[in-house]
């Protein structure tokens, strides 16, 4: 008969101990090369950033309808002799910008705007080639982090769309009595830009913190704060939509008074053109009093939001809303010098340009509000 054990008996030495408790298992799936993605992401955004300013070159030097074809993979090759040339030439001498407003052009001058255009569809195959290096070489080497795959992919495809929409908009203008492109598309080409760009923004700023940190960080979010941050980046961008049907009928070169419009508060003749939903895109007095009052209202929404994160406990996250409502008021003494210094080029890309300092920002910002740098008593992060 066997012995029983006394209740206290130590457990002898066959007996299987529980194993010790182990930390890090938030991060303990896949890390992958989280620093050479942030970083391979910040040359992508930097690059972007150059084609929405090389993009607005393109459009104020009216180059954009000088290549009538898209040629994704060949359009790469430049013409390289006087016939390749001279075929560029005959091609454009047959669209309506050319017939209505470039009639008598020189080679010299051809050559000019095609190179302008070139140029831009060019940066836009470097950032594809930048992306599918990147992406397929982190996916061949298994260094992607758990989770993040779909994300990048989503970049790629994002920039795909936008090629296509680029040759949307491009054709628009090369049919009919147009001399332009529709305004309505270029602002759907570069509402585009801005949705990449913003995509890649966040991820470089979740790249920038552990899983872990940022798991610990969510507990402590403030939701008003994202929430009126999160309006603000909507609002944000509809103002964006807006200065864009402004460049696509030079409307910033019309009605070139502040505060005023021709003398009044609201522009003469703003819904003359039939029918009325035109008016929208087409009327340059009324696209640019819209965008004066969105950049008003923006302003004052801006500065509710700031005010809002002024109560924040995190000094980081006071200092990033700061750093939007300082640059809300330049991206406004831009507007204003562009209007009444009639749109010149300079000044019309430092607004686009302060644009997307503004998008970063807010972007910048709402990551805090969501995910919160805490401090210690000292104020040490």
């Amino acid at each position: 008969m066997a012995e029983k054990r006394k209740l206290f008996e130590d457990v002898g030495d066959g007996a299987v101990k529980p194993a010790d408790p182990r930390g890090g298992m938030i991060d303990a799936g896949k890390r992958g090369a989280r620093r050479g993605i942030r970083a391979w992401l910040m040359v992508l955004f930097a690059l972007v950033v150059v084609m929405i300013a090389v993009g607005g070159l393109t459009r104020l030097t009216d180059s954009g309808l000088s290549i009538t074809e898209w040629r994704p993979v060949t359009g790469a090759l430049p013409p390289m002799s006087d016939e390749a040339w001279g075929s560029e030439f005959e091609k454009y001498q047959s669209s309506p910008e050319y017939q209505l407003e470039n009639k008598g052009m020189s080679m010299t001058e051809f050559q000019f705007i095609y190179w302008w255009e070139w140029g831009h569809r060019q940066l836009g195959r470097v950032i594809g080639l930048v992306w599918a290096i990147g992406f397929f070489g982190f996916l061949i080497a298994k260094r992607i982090p758990t989770g993040w795959t779909l994300p990048l992919l989503g970049i790629g495809a994002l920039g795909g769309l936008q090629g296509a929409v680029g040759w949307w908009m491009v054709s628009s203008g090369l049919v009919g009595q147009m001399t332009d492109v529709a305004s309505y598309r270029l602002a759907t080409h570069l509402g585009l830009a801005f949705v990449i760009l913003g995509f890649i923004a966040w991820l470089i700023y979740s790249l920038g913190r552990e899983e872990r940190d940022l798991m610990q960080a969510r507990r402590l979010a403030e939701p008003k704060l994202f929430s009126m941050s999160t309006g603000l980046m909507h609002f944000a961008f509809l103002q964006i939509l807006f200065g864009a049907l402004v460049a696509g009928i030079d409307a910033g070169r019309s009605f070139n008074d502040w505060p005023l419009m021709a003398g009044g508060f609201f522009p003469p003749f703003a819904f003359d053109i039939e029918p009325i939903w035109r008016n929208l895109f087409e009327n340059a007095g009324l696209v640019q009093f819209l965008h004066r009052v969105l950049g008003y209202g923006l302003i004052v929404f801006g500065l509710l939001v700031w005010r809002r994160g002024r109560r924040s406990p995190n000094g980081d996250t006071r200092f990033r809303f700061n750093a939007v409502l300082a640059m809300l008021t330049v991206q406004l003494v831009l507007g204003i010098a562009t209007v009444l210094y009639i749109a010149p080029w300079h000044l019309a890309i430092l607004h686009q340009l302060g644009a997307v300092v503004l998008w970063a920002l807010i972007l910048r910002a709402r990551f805090a509000a969501r995910y919160p740098i805490q401090e210690t008593i000292r104020g040490a992060a």
